[in-house]
C-alpha cells in the first residue's frame, strides 16, 4: 500500500513538473505600434503570431499592444532594447540615429515611384539595410523586414496644387526632422513641424494652411473636410521598420529564431496587400466626399526645386543613392 502510494505521490509530481515545464516554454512575445487594431502593421504582425502559434503547437505567441498602449516609437524602441517587449513597428527615422544609411529613405523623390522603393526594399539593398541593423550592437534590435507607409502627398485648403508654383506661401505641417522642413521651404512653402495630434486644429485655426501624408492617414485623421485639395506629389515614399529585441532573441533557440526571422520576413508581403487594400479603400473615401485628387503627371519641376536639400544632405550617401537609382 505504501509502494502504491509512494507510485502514485511520484507520478503526481512527475506530472506536476511536467505541466510546470511545459508552461515553461510557452512563450509570448509582447509587439508594439502606435496605429489601431486593423491598421495593415497591426494586422501583418497578427498574422505573424497566428503563423509562430501554428508553426510551434501554441508554445509561442503574439500579444499586440497597439493604439500607443506602450507609448510611442521611441519609448517602444527602448523597451525592445532592454527585452521588456520584443517586436516594433517603427519609422526609419529612430533608428537612423543609429544606422545613418537608414536616413537615405528620408531624401525627396530618391524613390520614382512606389514599385521603385518596393523594388529596392525588396532586394539587396534592403537586406543589407535590416543586416546593419542586427550587426550593429548599439540597435540593440533584429531587422526583420521592410513595411509599407505609402507615399506622401500635400493637401491643402487653400488652392489646388498643380504645379511647384502653387506651393508658394502655404504653410504646410511637416514630420518634426530639418530635412522635411527644408523640403517644404525648398519647394516654397513654409514648413511647419508639429506633431500629428496637432494638425487638426492647427488646420482649423490657420496656423497650418495643410499637411502631407499617404492616403489612410488624411482619411483617417479627418482631415478631409478641412482640407479639400489633395496633390499626389509623392515627393517622400519612406518605408517603415519591422524590428525584435537583440536582447529577447539571442535568449531563443536556433530554431525559434530559424521561425522568427522567417515569419517576419513574411510580414514584408502581408502587410503590402493589407496596405495596397486600405489605401484604395481610403482613396474612394476621399473621393466619394467630392475631393478632386490630382495627379501630378510631370514631378521634375518638383524634383528640380529640392536640389538645395540633396546639396546638403544627400552627399554623404553617393554611393548607396547610385544603387538605388540603378535598381529597375
Amino acid at each position: 500500500m505504501k509502494v502504491l502510494s509512494a507510485l502514485l505521490v511520484a507520478g503526481f509530481a512527475a506530472a506536476a513538473l511536467s505541466s510546470a515545464a511545459h508552461a515553461q516554454s510557452k512563450i509570448v512575445f509582447k509587439a508594439s505600434d502606435v496605429h489601431p487594431t486593423g491598421y495593415p502593421t497591426v494586422e501583418a504582425v497578427e498574422r505573424m503570431g497566428k503563423k509562430l502559434s501554428a508553426a510551434t503547437n501554441g508554445r509561442i505567441t503574439i500579444q499586440m499592444f497597439p493604439s500607443m498602449q506602450l507609448g510611442g516609437e521611441k519609448e517602444a524602441i527602448e523597451q525592445a532594447q532592454v527585452g521588456a517587449i520584443q517586436i516594433a513597428r517603427v519609422s526609419v527615422g529612430p533608428v537612423g540615429t543609429i544606422v545613418d544609411d537608414l536616413n537615405v529613405f528620408n531624401l525627396p523623390f530618391v524613390f520614382r515611384d512606389i514599385a521603385h522603393m518596393r523594388a529596392v526594399i525588396d532586394g539587396p539593398i534592403g537586406d543589407d539595410l535590416l543586416k546593419q541593423i542586427g550587426d550593429n550592437p548599439k540597435t540593440g534590435l533584429v531587422g526583420l523586414a521592410w513595411m509599407d507607409g505609402g507615399a506622401r502627398s500635400f493637401y491643402n485648403k487653400v488652392r489646388d496644387v498643380r504645379k511647384v508654383e502653387d506651393l508658394k506661401g502655404l504653410k504646410i505641417r511637416m514630420m518634426g526632422n530639418p530635412i522635411f522642413v527644408d523640403t517644404m521651404n525648398a519647394l516654397g512653402g513654409n514648413g511647419v513641424a508639429m506633431g500629428m495630434d496637432q494638425v487638426m486644429n492647427a488646420l482649423q485655426t490657420g496656423v497650418v494652411d495643410g499637411a502631407e501624408n499617404n492616403a489612410p492617414s488624411y482619411d483617417s485623421f479627418g482631415h478631409v473636410p478641412v482640407a479639400k485639395h489633395y496633390s499626389l506629389t509623392e515627393h517622400l515614399i519612406i518605408p517603415e521598420l519591422l524590428v525584435f529585441s537583440r536582447k529577447s532573441f539571442d535568449a531563443l533557440s536556433k530554431d525559434d529564431q530559424a521561425l522568427v526571422l522567417k515569419f517576419g520576413k513574411e510580414t514584408q508581403l502581408e502587410q503590402r496587400k493589407l496596405w495596397d487594400e486600405r489605401v484604395e479603400a481610403s482613396m474612394q473615401k476621399i473621393k466619394a466626399a467630392g475631393i478632386e485628387v490630382i495627379t501630378i503627371s510631370d514631378k521634375k519641376p518638383f524634383q528640380d526645386a529640392v536640389k538645395p536639400v540633396w546639396d546638403k544632405y544627400g552627399a554623404k550617401y553617393a554611393a548607396l543613392v547610385k544603387r538605388i537609382q540603378d535598381t529597375k
